[in-house]
């Protein structure tokens, strides 16, 4: 009885892994956008990086790892790394901006305008997101990028400077390090605040020239307030992606990667959770469980979908950032699909089954089993959540629900399969016992018909003569018309062939016929 009921257990277990697995399957086909907008953001930190898109087929003018590799005189060691800084600043300001253009879903627009033909060096603007059919960069949406002075007040006396003038002129915006923007608002204020003063000061004394000078230098700061823009990147961020820029690559890949998976969490919380709160209010009202342990499964459900969609999208948009800035083209193809999601899935889905296989949950066949299952599984379902989504599209619920429905009948299908092997397997052993079976038979029918034959034709051999007699004997009787002679003959084959006779004469059988006695033949 206990083992009837560990097997039952063991069955209820694997029933529910491979819902699990299914339900796993959705998950992964509902984060392809996700994965696709945030992965794209990844790629263009790994751009900024190399200096090279390959997707787009262009090469940069500068790349944080080229910009770190610039020479350093040591006796102007600090202000060298300071401007080479200004423009590790200006690519990391880029390829953040970017990133968050294809993360909203948009085509990322913004770029140095050092990559644009043409504006190398520009006199106003580093940086634009928009750019005129002539291709210059557009005043509204073009920026330039200033990271200099050792503190914000510094920063302002510098940009207030003679060199600084035509960006005040041409009502430039200027881009400022994030560390000191609200230091630098700040201090513009209180000059505001104390210009307005002395020139009010020096209007009622009268003193109109030195008012006019000082309303000129008032307007220069509320010029320069007033165009300040915060940016993405602050001052020690600058240095560090011109000093160590894989570290600072692989930060801003982390931090999208975890916003990816932070996003994805909530959304496979959602439906893992709503999915098992029906599972489990079925089981209820079944008499399967009572009401503290579907409560207790549902947590655990919702927790493990949430779980599994952060490392989904983690995971999932780190390999398409970097599959989709690829070299080979053909590596930048899978990146388009939602390949790397499955991928960060069936990793986890492999992972579970070696575990059940180390703590002898399983043996290795199972193991092995369950592995080609679930990798033949993954595979399919991306492709049913394709045609999911182009039958059901609607964001996430399209793919959702055909990455489920390809999930399990990929599985069954591999199941039917694996079984199918394990059949005509069986089928071939069991042929080959029933040959051998067979062969052994007809040897021994093959002698039993020998056996036979020989005594046949022992037994012929010894009536042969009688019957011969007896027949010879019917024949003359017949002839002569001796009635109770043929009778008498006839008679000697019945009692050879252990019959009794019914009549031995023709007094006999006329008796017989007129009684009423059955006749046996």
């Amino acid at each position: 009885m206990a083992d009837v009921k560990k097997y039952g257990e063991k069955a209820a277990k694997r029933k529910k892994a491979h819902a699990d697995s299914t339900i796993n399957a959705g998950l992964a086909g509902a984060a392809s956008d996700v994965v696709s907008r945030y992965g794209s953001g990844v790629k263009e930190h790994f751009v900024a990086y190399s200096g090279i898109d390959n997707e787009a087929g262009q090469t940069l003018k500068r790349g944080l790892k080229q910009i770190s590799q610039s020479k350093v005189n040591p006796e102007f060691r600090d202000s060298n790394l300071k401007q080479q800084a200004g423009f590790s600043a200006e690519v990391k300001e880029v390829a953040r901006r970017r990133a968050e253009e294809a993360i909203a879903g948009k085509k990322p627009t913004t770029m140095r305008t050092d990559d644009i033909p043409g504006h190398v060096n520009d006199q106003l603007f580093d940086i634009t997101s928009e750019v005129d059919a002539a291709g210059n960069p557009v005043p509204g949406s073009s920026a330039q990028m200033k990271f200099v002075g050792s503190s914000p007040k510094a920063a302002v006396d510098k940009m207030l400077g003679k060199s600084y003038q035509k960006y005040i002129d041409n009502n430039c915006k200027i881009l400022v390090p994030r560390d000191y923007f609200d230091g630098m608002k700040a201090e513009l204020g209180e000059r505001i605040s104390s210009l307005e003063k002395q020139i009010e000061r020096l209007k009622a004394e009268g003193k109109a020239d030195v008012a006019a000078a000082k309303q000129a230098e008032l307007d220069k700061c509320r010029k320069l307030s007033k165009n300040l823009r915060k940016s993405m990147v602050s001052n020690s961020e600058a240095m560090e992606a011109r000093q160590n820029p894989g570290m600072s690559t692989a930060k801003d890949v982390v931090r999208i990667a975890h916003r990816a998976g932070v996003e994805q969490a909530k959304m496979g919380a959602a439906i893992g959770g709503g999915i098992s709160i029906v599972r489990n209010a079925v089981a209820f009202f079944c008499g399967e469980k009572d009401v503290k342990k579907a409560a207790v499964d549902v947590t655990k459900d919702t927790a493990g979908a949430a779980m599994l969609s952060y490392g989904t999208g983690f995971v999932g948009s780190a390999i398409k950032g970097a599959a989709q800035n690829a070299p080979s083209k053909s590596i930048r193809a899978l990146a388009e699909t939602n390949l790397p999601a499955y991928i960060a899935t069936a990793t986890f889905e492999a992972g579970k089954s070696l575990v059940r296989y180390f703590d002898g949950t399983i043996d290795g066949t199972q193991c092995l089993e369950e592995l080609g299952e679930k990798g033949f599984g993954i595979v399919n379902s991306s492709l049913y959540a394709v045609i999911g989504q182009a039958l059901i599209p609607i964001p996430v619920a399209g793919a959702l629900a055909g990455s489920m429905i390809g999930y399990a009948l990929s599985s069954a299908s591999y199941k039917i399969l694996s079984n199918s092997l394990k059949a005509a397997k069986e089928a071939r052993e069991r042929r080959i016992h029933i040959e051998k079976q067979c062969a052994e038979s007809i040897k021994m029918l093959k002698e039993f018909r020998r056996e036979l034959e020989e005594n046949i034709e022992m037994y012929l051999q010894e009536k042969r003569q009688f019957f011969d007699d007896t027949f010879a004997e019917i024949k003359s009787t017949l002839q002569i018309g001796d009635i109770d002679g043929y009778i008498a003959a006839t008679n000697k084959i019945t009692e050879a062939l252990g019959e009794k006779p019914q009549f031995a004469n023709r007094a006999e059988f006329d008796s017989l016929m007129a009684s009423n006695e059955p006749i046996i033949l």
